[in-house]
């Protein structure tokens, strides 16, 4: 079978929570049928870094979006009823060469990676289309609204809105819509769409996130994320703010280490708090995390699924969360992570656990036997194959039924 599969980021390398769901959907699909792969770049670092995925796959289509083009395509689009945001990811010309591949007849079925990269395949006819969701993500607009004062919270909900009429609009043109998590396929299937769904979890690649054996620093926590992602952000923010000085007041020599690319001028200025490093971008994040106490996964806005609580869990480092973190894993609560909200609370926690090796030891080896029990992209992968067989049936059978 020849697949399309479309991308609103380019999927490679695949080092962060946009990139890695896809990347394992391309790798798992290249193994039996032949891939076409269509996402843009930022940058000519992007493209430069991307040219190993011809190694993963058949063919790519792509386009370098500019920030100023992006950046307009947005402004564009702030008046109308298209959320901006999907313009931020448009390319004409890449638009251009998928709408020729698809004329030419060389695809037997397609699947698109997030609502925005659906807008290259949304009127294409004939063909079997799957949409990967992952994440609702008009609610994360919506949870940016209540963080922010006017204007911006109104720009937020007025995007919110935009895009979930948007993304109940689209799943009606696929045959088949897919989201992270069982939750957020009750969001999708709470705007009332009429489409076949489903829903398949990420996964870990266990070999290379592994134990490393070595000690851990018992006054050491740390972050890990993309730093120019505002969920990360404001989780960093608010820890340095309202949780790091009570765990300071009886643990002094408590480091953090925030680990991610990107970081905004607010998350590198909070590297001027004594103990506190903020990396930027790394070229492994393993021995970050194998060398810290715990990982910490403290958001306020969670969608989906934590990619760096799996991360942490496989490398045997114990996690603490937020409940809207925690709730995107299947894990329950002083069994496999710490769970805790109000700072005091979260500062309580973070201190029993460096205080107590038995306990962390013990949170350690259930992380790490979850994600090998719920979690392997072999699992993941076989969920998804059966949703996508599903689309294709589901949509040899309008064709028979006219």
């Amino acid at each position: 079978m020849k697949v399309l599969l479309v991308c609103h980021r380019f999927p490679y390398p695949p080092r962060d929570g946009s990139r890695v769901r896809a990347f394992h959907m391309i790798k798992h699909l290249a193994r039996e049928h032949t891939v076409t792969v269509a996402a843009p770049t930022r940058s000519a670092e992007e493209a430069d870094a991307g040219r190993d995925l011809a190694q993963h796959c058949h063919r790519i289509l792509t386009d370098r979006i500019s920030t100023t083009a992006g950046a307009v395509r947005m402004v564009s689009r702030l008046p109308t009823f298209t959320p901006s945001s999907m313009g931020y990811f448009y390319s004409p010309k890449l638009a251009a060469q998928v709408r020729e591949a698809v004329a030419k007849g060389q695809f037997d079925a397609i699947v698109v990676h997030c609502s925005s990269a659906a807008q290259y395949v949304e009127d294409a006819k004939g063909l079997p289309k799957l949409l990967d969701f992952v994440d609702m993500d008009s609610q994360k607009w919506l949870a940016y609204a209540r963080f922010h004062s006017l204007p911006k919270s109104l720009g937020y909900w007025f995007e919110g809105r935009k895009l979930q009429a948007a993304e109940a609009g689209l799943a009606a043109k696929f045959d088949c819509c897919t989201c992270i998590t069982d939750a957020e396929l009750g969001t999708l299937k709470s705007f009332g769409v009429e489409c076949d769904t489903g829903w398949f979890p990420n996964g870990v690649d266990l070999d290379y996130f592994s134990p490393g054996g070595a000690d851990y620093d018992p006054d050491a926590i740390v972050f890990v994320g993309r730093m120019d992602y505002f969920p990360n952000q404001e989780a960093t923010v608010e820890f340095c703010r309202n949780v790091l000085p009570h765990v300071r007041e009886r643990r002094p020599n408590i480091k953090l280490t925030i680990v991610g690319a990107d970081p905004s001028r607010e998350v590198r200025d909070l590297s001027r708090i004594p103990g506190v490093s903020v990396t930027g971008t790394v070229p492994d994040v393993r021995p970050f995390v194998r060398s810290a106490a715990a990982s910490l996964a403290t958001l306020t806005i969670a969608r989906g699924t934590q990619n760096k609580i799996l991360e942490s869990w496989a490398m045997g480092v114990p996690v603490i969360a937020s409940s809207q973190a925690a709730a995107g894993v299947d894990a329950t609560p002083g069994e496999h992570l710490v769970v805790a909200d109000d700072p005091q609370d979260l500062a309580e926690a973070i201190l029993r656990l460096l205080n107590d090796t038995d306990a962390r030891r013990r949170l350690a080896e259930a992380g790490r036997k979850r994600v090998e029990q719920r979690y392997t992209w072999e699992e993941a992968m076989a969920r998804f194959d059966s949703l996508l067989e599903n689309a294709i049936a589901r949509h040899r059978a309008r064709i028979a039924h006219g």
